[in-house]
């Protein structure tokens, strides 16, 4: 199984050789590269460039640390070999100009990054780019912009208006949407041409100024899709659909989709995969421990030995930060300040009777990396008074990254005591009143300075008891796990002295001999040579502190030369640094080294390290066997080390081994191309009288076969002990008895795991190939961290990232591990620069590890939190990503690339017809799912308003019968009546209306008069005095003084589209429509005459018009759909009359009730409540316009309270205004006397699904203010029927049953207990009204469907609409929403379709009438459901998750626009959180959803456009975002 590299499109994977040769011609040539280019260009690793690579390596300008020559040869071949096969351009993202990293190179520090255990840290003298970079670097990858993404088709792109033409129709078939109205198909971008889209550098903002979003344009709003192809996001988009077009991996395995449960896909293994084949390996056993008789009996008593014997011998020498001995520390110097701290820390803390430390307490050792001589002291100090020394790192703030973990670690092994020197004490934070806070999760420790000056001398009778080694504990070492956790590795005391002598015997130490230490003394290799070993044997250690590491990397190497050191411990960074620097040097002379101990030799990419520095410095007395990597790990120690032999003839052992075999787990010796390989060198041979074996990394600890790669365990006293305070981990990894294959034990005594993976290769030499915790298994394969972060690496080494400033690390999402990688770059980088190194570092790891990059981020230089000695924390950087406080200034996510097992897209079946589907339904005993009202003509009421066919005559009875009640009241802001009407006033008003009508406007019977109003008192005189003319009233929301631009044409657009004959207004409004501002947004001369109703005749009409026919139209009602449509609907006096009596009945509605109304009254339920149904029931309404609750948050519940009202209406954004707005004061409120107790209903009204959430902490945050919960609830009304439910006053509480949302998907109804993975919480929108009835119907095929099954609502009822009032009568559509019937079943009955989807549930509730309440639930819009993947989905879904994903999101919508999901995030908070937020979006979506987003728009607060009844207008901001209208801070196309 060939892997080839996939081309640019960073989504290609395996895919035959053959194939890709064929499509290779046809693929678009990308710009400026000639296909007649001759071939050498094109492969820029030519035998040539490689041995001038060799030539400037030696000079040391590359970086080393992580890579062997192969590797970058390796990683620029594998990108060459891309760009052989064709380009393609793949979309940058867009990014605000504010948000462009600022390159000033003046205000910048290079990271000071240092030594770190998990990343290494880099130089400031380390960064020239030199020549050498030429030879193999490439042209430029992706072409500057995105000049020509031509696709092969050549449909035009001009007809994109779908105003009924050709191309709305052929793209709605593209799109295979199967849509009742193809206003909402998008245009397939796939199947235009745009020839050659010039796009500028799309580095800074999208449009230059902040302009208010331009949504009101009358095209836009007519048809869903009026864009022009030509923007810059839709090449982008283009572009980014052309390179996910490219073919993928082989299609995955068919499973079996359960009825419900979509299974996501498994990753069958690859039956080609290797195997291991070996034989079962056997136990290595490294050489006897020889007993030398002068051996001491403890550590301690080798100290007192030398302290005594040879007081005047040096034990320790430390330098200052010129490389000047600053001072040394003599063996006798050592053994009386030890005591001296031994004495003191026993019997000077605390009381006599009650001493604050005993024998075998822990106390933390804090000292700082230059002071090795105090921390030797305190050590031993600890040693000898039996004390535990947990040595830890200074903490330099209050929040260091992972001091908090290290305080978990002290406070659980109950440590009260820190000893510490003088300086280090000083320069620790302090409070003002000087003491030493408490570090953030630290235990209260009493701070404790061990230099002699300050301690008392111990009288002469008392000595420490000096003991030979036992089981007690020596000393505890921290250690930081892959999560950040700290644990603690008890080492006991024959445990400490079996080490020194095993590294004794193996490193062939000698008394007196001089050892120079580079590494952290506190711990791990350091500790075990240059603090503990070399007091067993009397050596002398020349510690170099890492600050003179940082000032003069060569010191190391001037020590060697300058004391003729024997032995030196460095890390592959020292040589590294030494490499960059040694050129200045002349007289070095190493060849007093016997031995050069490589601390990381186990790292894989410490082999080219120690290549190059021996390639350097064989000529200055450097002999090649000095070099001995050594593998070790807190837990077990020393594993392995290379022993210096004087036979410089036995070359050291390499492995040069496949990538791909690495990641199955077997050992393959690597022949081909050697391109994706990893050469390793052996790390020596097993420590003496240790066991070794191999075993499985995961599972019971079974040996592995000698070619396979598994987790090295050591038997031997020299290892950890345990982890402290925690028995079970420690069981699992220092408690291990490896079996063989029959399961048999291989030894009776414990092993310990070393959390090195790795195996034994031939002669018993040691392989170390990864380390446990780098471990990433990705889709069953497994891949190493330092491997991933090598690759990167050698993609432009020193130009782009700083060395080991770059962290990989693994997420799981979607049930598999996700690779992340995260870099710092370097500030002078450009945009351009930064996204070309990320696209071809996703090559590079796709060709080499063949495996894709989930996410790569680049944060600005010096931000990723660090480990004390300097490198990256890993653990930290990855809470960081996953909490979304990353901060980072670019980001590539490639979910598409590596997503593999989404499930299977949902085939449709082929369709069963409506007829069986019923039968089906009857056999399974499914219910057909159809409800109804309560019937109106059985209802016996003293309605006498019944007798009036027309609400005109209504008024006038009561008028004449009861002329100074009062049906209307008007508050204004601060809660105060502004005016009221009662029945005589309104008919008077409404009289001088209908003359003026007649007079001015010479208006004829049936004419249309637009009513521009703000809500209020004027609105509804107007509405009568047209009735009264014989005029059809249109209700339009009047345009916003501050928002003239956006809001006038939308009513100009109503004006013209309902024909209407004149406007009535306001004289304040009427200044606005003839103001300036007025006429730059619309043509202000061709608006119908205007009259000003401030101004009316004093004389009564001659005679009011009665209309002939009841089923002529009474008003117009007009609104703005959630897709962006504008629809007009027919209200006759049959159906309004029918309507207002429904109401009534529903909510026992009579002259003695009063009903607070606070809702817009210009379209559907709101205005038939503002308006009409006091006049018909004769309650009082109590008028409250939401604008008024923007001044006054209180008012509409202050005045339900003071009214006494026990029915009230308000609509979503009215209840979100208090929820928000009022959410602290609740308690000023109830002293204010706020009492809802009286409250029966409050309804919100509305035209959506019941938006749970809200309602839910409305009445909870209300109900100390004696809100009943069960009052709130929720109406529905569409365009074909204003108000199809509505909760009345007498039926069953509204119910809420919780959905599996997977199964809703496939438009099935499942219901699940609350609080069960994917489920969706549903209320029932009210109760159905009377007189209606409701089936719910396939939309496609219009067969009834049973109640498992969501479909669409469709209503028959005597105040639907009579049908759509548009300018060009589309008799299709408009038969088809009003007038339809079933294929199946009862196909008598007239069906209006609602466009809703939804099911009905009958639940055990009874209603009025003893029958079992049937529950009516709305999912959600049909226009607005998605289909993806063959399923549908609905926007609020994943609109609910992405809001959820992070703190700074306030709103969200998203549509799809050529099959891809856009998500666009409105962001409340500061620009650099904007790249954080991608990520988060990415993984929620596909955790929830199994969808993969496709683009990423973060926009400012406010640009995701809402209607009046607070719903989002999604094609909309479709159309602006298309037509570059957003100004997004960011836009982030996924590959």
């Amino acid at each position: 199984s060939i892997i080839l590299y996939p081309s640019v499109s960073l989504t290609v994977k395996g895919y035959e050789k053959k194939r890709s040769k064929l499509i290779g011609a046809f693929l678009p040539q990308a710009p400026g590269m000639d296909p007649s280019v001759p071939h050498e260009r094109r492969t820029p690793v030519t035998p040539g460039s490689s041995s001038r690579y060799h030539r400037r390596r030696s000079s040391g300008s590359r970086d080393e640390r992580y890579r062997s020559d192969v590797h970058t040869e390796a990683v620029q071949a594998a990108l060459a070999k891309q760009k052989e096969r064709g380009k393609m351009a793949v979309p940058m993202p867009s990014k605000r100009r504010s948000l462009v990293v600022q390159s000033s190179m003046d205000a910048y520090t290079p990271p000071d990054t240092s030594s770190g255990s998990e990343g290494e840290g880099s130089m400031q003298g380390e960064g020239t780019p030199t020549s050498s970079q030429s030879s193999i670097n490439m042209e430029n990858w992706i072409s500057r912009a995105i000049h020509g993404s031509t696709t092969s088709s050549t449909t035009s792109s001009s007809s994109t208006q779908s105003g009924g033409s050709g191309a709305a129709s052929r793209l709605a078939d593209v799109m295979g949407q199967t849509h009742l109205e193809n206003h909402s198909a998008p245009p397939d971008v796939t199947s235009y041409t745009t020839d050659s889209i010039q796009v500028e550098r799309p580095q800074g903002s999208t449009t230059t100024s902040r302009s208010t979003p331009k949504y009101g344009n009358a095209e836009l709003m007519e048809t869903g899709d009026g864009v022009p192809v030509g923007g810059r996001v839709s090449a982008k988009i283009q572009q980014l659909v052309n390179t996910l077009k490219r073919p993928k991996r082989p299609p995955l395995r068919e499973f079996f989709v359960d009825d419900f449960e979509e299974l996501l896909e498994v990753q069958q293994p690859d039956p080609n995969q290797p195997k291991a084949e070996g034989a079962q390996m056997l136990a290595m056993r490294g050489e006897q421990l020889g007993v030398v008789t002068n051996w001491p009996l403890s550590l301690e008593a080798a100290l007192q030995r030398w302290g005594t014997i040879s007081p005047k011998a040096p034990c320790l020498t430390t330098m200052d930060t010129n490389g000047k001995p600053l001072y040394i520390l003599t063996y006798g110097k050592l053994w009386t300040r030890s005591i001296k701290v031994a004495y003191n820390i026993l019997h000077k803390l605390g009381s006599k009777q009650e001493p604050m430390l005993r024998p075998g307490d822990r106390v933390a050792l804090v000292f700082p990396n230059n002071d090795p001589a105090a921390f030797m002291v305190a050590f031993y100090g600890c040693l000898l008074a039996e004390v535990v020394p947990v040595p830890i790192e200074v903490p330099l703030t209050r929040k260091d990254a992972g001091s908090q973990q290290i305080g978990f670690l002290l406070g659980s092994c109950g440590v009260t005591v820190a000893l510490t020197s003088d300086a280090c004490h000083k320069g620790l934070p302090k409070s003002p009143t000087g003491e030493i806070p408490q570090f953030k999760g630290w235990p209260k420790l009493l701070w404790f300075v061990t230099e002699s000056r300050h301690l008392s001398k111990p009288p002469r009778d008392w000595f420490p008891h000096i003991k030979d080694a036992n089981n007690e504990t020596a000393y505890i070492e921290y250690k930081t796990c892959k999560d950040g956790s700290v644990l603690g590795v008890t080492v006991m005391r024959i445990a400490l002295l079996t080490h020194c002598q095993a590294l004794t015997q193996s490193c062939g130490y000698t008394e007196a001999e001089t050892i120079v230490n580079v590494l952290d003394f506190k711990k791990d290799v350091g500790l075990w040579h240059g603090i503990l070993t070399s007091v067993m044997n009397m050596m002398h250690v020349i510690s170099i502190p890492y600050s003179l590491m940082k000032v003069n990397p060569l010191s190391w190497i001037q020590k060697v030369c300058q004391y003729k050191a024997k032995v030196a411990c460095v890390k592959s960074r020292d040589m590294h640094w030494a490499l960059v620097a040694h050129r200045d040097q002349r007289d070095i002379n190493l060849s007093s080294l016997r031995m050069l101990v490589v601390a990381d030799g186990a790292n894989p990419w410490s082999v080219s390290s120690c290549d190059a520095f021996l390639n350097v410095f064989q000529s200055k007395g450097l002999k090649p066997e000095v070099i001995c990597p050594c593998a070790s790990s807190p837990e077990a120690l020393t594993v392995a080390i290379r022993r210096p032999t004087d036979d410089s003839n036995q070359p050291p052992g390499r492995g040069v081994l496949s990538m791909q075999g690495l990641s199955h787990g077997v050992i393959r010796v690597d022949s081909e191309e050697k391109l994706s390989v990893l050469t390793l060198q052996d790390v020596g041979t097993v420590m003496p009288g240790a066991l070794m074996c191999v075993v499985k990394p995961d599972g019971v600890p079974q040996l592995c076969k000698t070619d396979e790669i598994g987790e090295l365990c050591v038997g031997s006293i020299a290892t950890g002990t345990s982890y402290y305070g925690l028995s079970g981990m420690t069981k699992n990894t220092f408690e291990v008895f490896p079996m063989n294959s029959v399961g048999a034990l291989i030894s009776e005594y414990p092993f310990t795991r070393t959390g090195l993976l790795g195996f034994v290769g031939p002669g018993g030499l040691c392989f170390i190939a990864g380390k446990m915790d780098g471990l990433m298994v990705v889709g069953g394969r497994r891949h190493n961290a330092d491997d991933i972060v090598a690759t990167a690496l050698a993609v432009e080494p020193m130009k782009f990232v700083y060395r080991g400033r770059i962290a990989v690390f693994s997420i799981s999402v979607l049930h598999d591990e996700r690779i992340v990688v995260v870099a710092e770059q370097r500030p002078d980088s450009t945009e351009e620069d930064s996204f070309q190194w990320m696209s071809r570092v996703l090559q590079a790891i796709d060709g080499i590890h063949q495996v894709g990059v989930y996410c790569l981020a680049l944060v600005p230089s010096n931000t990723l939190p660090k480990t004390p000695l300097g490198g990256i924390h890993l653990s930290e950087s990855k809470q960081l990503f996953l909490e979304g406080s990353l901060h980072p200034c670019n980001v590539l996510m490639c979910p598409h690339t590596c997503v593999t097992n989404l499930p299977k897209p949902r085939q449709k079946q082929p369709e069963i017809g409506p007829a069986s589907v019923m039968v089906g339904n009857l056999v399974s005993g499914k219910r057909i799912a159809q409800a109804s009202g309560r019937d109106l003509g059985q209802m016996e009421d003293n309605d006498q308003a019944r007798k009036f066919l027309f609400l005109s005559e209504v008024l006038q009875w009561r008028a004449q019968t009861t002329p100074d009640h009062v049906l209307y009241t008007l508050l204004n802001c601060r809660g105060t009546i502004a005016s009221s009407l009662t029945c005589v006033q309104l008919h008077k008003r409404a009289e001088k209306i209908a003359t003026m009508l007649a007079e001015r406007g010479h208006l004829q019977d049936g004419d249309h008069v637009a009513l521009v109003y703000p809500p209020g008192i004027d609105l509804i005189a107007a509405f009568y005095g047209c009735l009264y003319a014989g005029c059809v009233p249109i209700t339009v929301r009047p345009p916003h003084p501050q928002n003239i631009a956006t809001t006038l044409p939308t009513v100009k657009m109503i004006v013209e589209v309902s024909r209407s004959a004149c406007m009535m207004t306001t004289a304040v409004i009427c200044k606005l429509l003839r103001s300036k501002e007025a006429s730059a947004a619309v043509d202000v001369r061709s608006w119908p005459p205007v009259l000003d109703t401030d101004d009316l005749p004093k004389k009564k009409p001659p005679l009011l018009y009665k209309p002939s026919n009841p089923d002529t139209l009474a008003y117009l009602d007009f609104s703005v759909s959630t897709t962006g449509m504008l629809a007009g609907v027919k209200m006759s006096h049959t159906a309004t009359s029918a309507f207002c009596r429904s109401i009534k009945l529903q909510c026992e509605l009579y002259p003695s009730r009063e009903v607070a109304i606070c809702l817009d009254p210009y379209c559907g339920l709101g205005f038939v409540l503002w308006c009409l149904c006091s006049v018909y029931s004769g309650h009082q309404s109590i008028l409250i316009p939401p604008s008024e609750l923007e001044v006054n948050p209180a008012l509409w519940l202050l005045a339900v309270s003071q009214y006494k009202v026990r029915d009230t209406f308000c609509s979503y954004s009215v209840m979100e205004l208090c929820t928000k707005g009022l959410g602290l004061q609740t308690e000023s409120l109830k002293s204010r006397g706020l009492d809802l107790s009286r409250v029966r209903t409050c309804v919100v009204v509305a035209e959506e699904r019941p938006r749970i959430a809200l309602t839910q902490s409305f009445s909870k945050l209300f109900k100390d203010l004696g809100l009943h919960p069960r009052a709130v609830s929720t109406s529905f009304g569409c365009r074909v029927n204003l108000a199809v439910c509505l909760q009345g006053t007498s039926g069953p509480d509204p119910t809420t049953v919780y959905v599996d949302m997977r199964a809703l998907r496939h438009d099935r109804v499942r219901l699940v207990e609350r609080g069960s993975p994917h489920s969706l919480p549903l209320m029932e929108s009210g109760k159905i009204l009377p007189g209606v009835r409701i089936i719910i119907a396939n939309p496609e095929t219009k067969g009834p469907l049973g109640d498992s099954h969501l479909g669409e609502i469709w209503v028959c009822s005597g105040h639907n609409a009579s049908g759509y009032f548009t300018v060009y009568g589309d008799e299709a559509l408009q038969s088809d929403h009003f007038t339809s019937r079933l294929s199946f079943g009862d196909t008598q009955t007239i069906w209006a379709r609602t466009g809703y989807l939804g099911f009905l549930r009958r639940t055990e509730l009874t209603d009025a009438s003893g029958e079992r309440h049937d529950a009516l639930y709305v999912v959600g819009a049909l226009d607005e459901a998605m289909e993806l993947r063959g399923m549908r989905y609905h926007p609020i879904d994943i609109e609910t998750s992405v809001i959820r994903t992070h703190k700074s999101i306030t709103e969200c919508a998203v549509f799809t626009w050529t099959n891809l999901l856009v998500v666009v995030v409105e962001l409340d908070g500061s620009e650099q959180e904007a790249l954080d937020l991608v990520p988060l979006v990415t993984n929620v979506v596909l955790e929830e959803h199994y969808l993969i987003v496709g683009v990423v728009v973060v926009v400012d607060i406010g640009v995701i456009p809402i209607n009046s009844r607070g719903e989002k207008q999604r094609m909309h901001l479709r159309d602006g975002f298309l037509a570059d209208q957003l100004d997004p801070i960011y836009v982030a196309y996924n590959m």
